[in-house]
């Protein structure tokens, strides 16, 4: 069960068109990969399903345990992780969280891909930092990325020479393989119409510059399996919102609530349709403030919220979802639900990001949960009984998360694992 992290001293280096580059490469070849993200992300894992053909796993080592990361990690295909930002960027006090944690918890090797666009032999300096860091983290092969010219790639090979770290790659500037994003990360694979020809194209870039055999050679078995307490469902039938409105679902989550017998039921707020006849109502988080009006158009699916005795329970998009009003960007409020006394704003934006400690004593998500939120809406007014107590990452007491009324409830977090 061999496997590998690519990651970069920063973010910006290159290293999703890497990892997408090389899991199309992988798959056309013939090889099956198990794709995996570090940290609270949503959106890459998508595009790494889109390249590799097999759902992506979230690996996060902040809010899980060492033994749920390898309780995950464990596969009989080749595991092929990307990191986020930096290789050993993580959250306050102590870093705790970095894709330097992946590599230690899992015995991976790293594959550091250094953006050289805007230098040469300082990118010697750059690896031999990051090489020597910390002697648990090893750096088993470098990618040099946005080389300028066959000169250029010269200078970079000569000035890592001596460090005796293979150079697995030097990519060439390729200026066509920019991502378009929007606030909170890339534009999703859902919306890429390009998507395809996209991942061709680097595939391509990747057979062409990269040495793919000996960056599998370097890949060493992950450590060993260990057990994991999973997370309980909330209900025997849950109904799960699944659209571009609504995509910021865990698959470990659902994974978890199918492996301990429940059903899942998935519908398209998008397409108006009601919610499932279901014990309890899951809206994900997601871009709901893209397709406000629609969705406060959309009778079928809100009469069905609002008529159900089932809990409902809603995350960041889904909780704005659930409140009386939301105002897009543009200034122009559209009724939700109505189910939640709030009323959020895309008018005046503030971002909001950072690991969550949170708990709640009564509703379908009671007890301590880890989570992480990341979002630009303000909240105008939020009235009632809060929902989660809260801290940050570094045990600091935040302001109670959320509201709970009745059968209805709802956070801005998105809950990762137990705590």
């Amino acid at each position: 069960m061999p496997g590998l992290i690519l990651s970069a001293p920063a973010s910006g280096a290159g290293k999703t068109t890497v990892t997408l580059g090389l899991l199309h490469a992988l798959r056309l070849r013939g090889i099956t990969t198990q794709p995996a993200k570090s940290g609270p992300d949503y959106i890459d894992p998508r595009f790494h399903e889109a390249a590799s053909g097999t759902p992506c796993l979230n690996l996060d080592a902040w809010a899980m345990t060492p033994n749920r990361l390898r309780s995950l990690a464990q596969t009989d295909k080749t595991l092929i992780v990307e990191g986020a930002m930096g290789l050993f960027d993580g959250a306050l006090p102590d870093g705790r969280g970095a894709t330097a944690d992946l590599a230690r918890h899992l015995g991976l090797p790293v594959i550091l891909v250094i953006d050289a666009g805007k230098m040469a032999q300082s990118a010697a300096a750059i690896v031999r930092g990051f090489a020597g860091h910390d002697p648990a983290v090893r750096v088993a092969g470098v990618v040099l990325n946005n080389v300028g010219s066959d000169k250029h790639a010269r200078m970079l090979q000569a000035a890592l020479a001596p460090l005796d770290i293979p150079i697995l790659g030097t990519l060439p500037r390729s200026p066509d393989l920019v991502h378009p994003s929007r606030h909170l990360g890339l534009v999703q694979a859902s919306e890429r119409e390009d998507l395809d020809s996209f991942l061709a194209k680097a595939s391509k870039l990747i057979e062409a510059h990269l040495d793919v055999d000996a960056l599998l050679a370097l890949a060493k078995p992950q450590s060993s399996a260990m057990t994991h307490p999973r997370m309980s469902p909330p209900a025997q039938c849950i109904a799960v919102a699944q659209d571009t409105a609504f995509a910021f679902t865990y698959p470990h989550m659902l994974a978890d609530w199918r492996a301990a017998g429940a059903e899942i039921l998935t519908f398209s707020p998008l397409n108006d349709d009601p919610a499932p006849e279901a014990d309890f109502i899951f809206l994900p988080g997601g871009y709901p403030e893209l397709h406000a009006g629609r969705l406060a158009s959309n009778t079928r699916f809100l009469n069905s919220l609002r008529a159900t005795a089932a809990q409902i329970y809603g995350e960041c998009g889904g909780y704005m979802t659930l409140g009386t009003g939301l105002i897009d960007a543009d200034g122009n409020r559209h009724a939700m639900a109505g189910l939640l006394p709030l009323e959020t704003s895309f008018a005046d934006r503030k971002r909001h990001l950072g690991y969550r400690h949170i708990s709640a004593s009564q509703g379908p998500m009671s007890g301590a949960w880890t989570a992480h939120e990341f979002h630009y809406a303000t909240t105008l007014s939020a009235k009632g009984d809060p929902l989660f107590a809260a801290t940050d990452a570094e045990g600091l007491e935040l302001s109670p998360m959320g509201l709970i009324r009745n059968n209805v409830s709802g956070s801005f977090a998105h809950i990762i694992d137990r705590a």
